[in-house]
């Protein structure tokens, strides 16, 4: 199965993540959410693969407290993220096994079938150990 990962490239955690994907031998699909926006039924689905609305929004650097979204219902939230795809937080990806946010970047390999063949070393010079 194809891997496809939700992408900002201003955004550390999500090159990481792209990064370890790489490492497992694999080139992802790339959708630049802010450019390319998923559709409500898709960030339905995500939604709910990952906890609910609320776990998928993004707060930090977004309109989520203007908009009045602390709180608010499933339905509210995915129809901000929709309007405004800032929102969505970031990185999601696809993979053989599921369907991901991967805060921290690690949580990738959870859906993808290959294992890094080294430990990974992030931007920031942070060690992941590759599992045994």
């Amino acid at each position: 199965m194809a891997v496809t990962i939700w992408h900002n490239p201003k955004c550390g955690t999500s090159r990481n993540t792209l990064a370890m994907i790489r490492a497992t031998g694999v080139e992802p699909t790339i959708v630049e959410y802010l450019v390319t926006p998923p559709d409500a039924a898709t960030l339905a689905k995500v939604a709910a693969a990952v906890g609910g609305a609320a776990a998928l929004m993004r707060v930090k650097g977004t309109p989520a407290e203007e908009l009045g979204l602390d709180g608010a219902d499933d339905a509210a939230i995915l129809a901000a993220m929709a309007a405004h795809p800032i929102l969505i937080n970031r990185p999601v990806v696809f993979g053989p096994k599921g369907i991901v946010l991967a805060r921290p970047s690690e949580k990738v390999l959870a859906v993808l079938d290959g294992a890094l063949p080294a430990d990974f070393i992030k931007e920031d010079g942070e060690r992941v150990a590759r599992p045994a």
